[in-house]
């Protein structure tokens, strides 16, 4: 990644250093910019993003927010470069147009800072759940993913997070996924504010890919220090006629795992199921499996506009609402942010999920 952003910004200041209001600049000026910038990427990458504390913050945060715009700036810059010749066609204007290029990927960077730092917004959706006790309909899970806690994302955040959850009065309260990034802040940092997590039928969670913080046993003892109730194939029954499973995070595990004593013979057991899984792979096996709901993440929407578009290659089930043989998969946007706190388009999101029975 380090090598990657280098060569963007070599790119970036070759091509400002052709346009006329760059060349104005006085020399020694312009080199210092240089330097300036190479060496923010650099303590970003290598102090910001391995230790902890303010100033690494800040590093981190000025570094990724510059990678991200470098990468604004070359998907504006690069096609129109290409249609140019690299200045072969139209010389006279080529610098211009360049320009204006550059201006436009500037102007979405600073449209994807807004969007990456602005509160998640809440996603509502109604599901009829096979299965589902009359009783029981209208309850209300409220489903938060990819968090990414740490260097850029840090308590204060999750405090305004977990208040938008609980004023959301939730039954249940379920986390996708990806709650620490793997560096920055300590996970213990962030159990007061988790502590805060109640719901009436329990506050779970699944594993995620981002998971661990320093060594993964370390993160895992934090975490289950907290009121999530981390489930890792299990299957348990928050209410009677309503089953919760947890899949354990494995790019390509078996769905039928996760459930294990809820279809071992084909046969429906009585009441409902939900299943969280942090990637939204093997839908159809899980349909098969009695599987009514399943809540996913992992794909953060593709956050930054044009690499949705690779995401969704990878994932087809990128973001919002799906039917799979007759179950429901809801794809979060993710509510944090990986890499630069920038998105483009949408906003993150919280999902707000009540259930219906048929």
């Amino acid at each position: 990644m380090t090598l990657a952003s280098a060569l963007l910004l070599a790119y970036v200041l070759w091509r400002a250093s052709s346009i006329p209001r760059f060349r104005e600049i006085p020399r020694p000026a312009f080199l210092f910019a240089v330097l300036f910038l190479a060496l923010l990427l650099f303590l970003g990458r290598f102090l910001g993003h391995d230790a902890s504390g303010s100033w690494a913050a800040i590093f981190e945060f000025l570094s990724m927010t510059m990678i991200g715009a470098l990468f604004l700036v070359f998907i504006c810059l690069f096609p129109v470069d290409l249609l140019l010749g690299f200045g072969r066609f139209f010389p006279r204007r080529a610098a211009q147009i360049r320009g204006w290029a550059m201006l436009a990927g500037c102007l979405l960077a600073l449209l994807a800072l807004f969007q990456g730092l602005r509160p998640p917004r809440i996603v509502r959706y109604e599901v009829r759940l096979p299965g589902l006790p009359p009783a029981l309909a209208g309850t209300r899970l409220a489903a938060l993913s990819d968090l990414h806690l740490g260097a850029l994302i840090g308590p204060g955040w999750l405090q305004a997070r977990v208040s938008q959850v609980l004023a959301l009065n939730p039954d249940m309260i379920l986390v996708l996924g990806d709650i620490f990034e793997g560096h920055g802040a300590s996970s213990a940092d962030f159990l007061p504010a988790l502590r805060r997590l109640k719901a009436p039928l329990g506050v779970w969670a699944v594993d995620g890919n981002h998971g661990s913080h320093g060594s993964p046993s370390a993160s895992v003892a934090e975490t289950d220090a907290s009121p999530l109730r981390t489930l890792r194939d299990e299957l348990v029954q928050p209410a009677p006629g309503l089953f919760l499973a947890g899949r354990r995070h494995l790019s390509r595990h078996d769905t039928q795992q996760a459930v294990p004593e809820w279809n071992p013979s084909g046969k429906h057991a009585p009441g409902a199921l939900v299943l969280m899984a942090h990637v939204p792979a093997a839908a159809r096996s899980a349909a098969r499996a009695g599987v009514g709901l399943m809540l996913s993440g992992h794909t953060h929407g593709g956050q930054i506009w044009p690499l949705s578009i690779a995401t969704r290659m990878v994932n087809p089930l990128l973001a919002g609402r799906y039917e799979i043989e007759g179950m429901t998969v809801l794809v979060s946007r993710g509510t944090g942010t990986w890499g630069p706190r920038m998105r483009l388009w949408p906003p993150g999101e919280i999902m707000l999920v009540t259930l219906r029975s048929q």
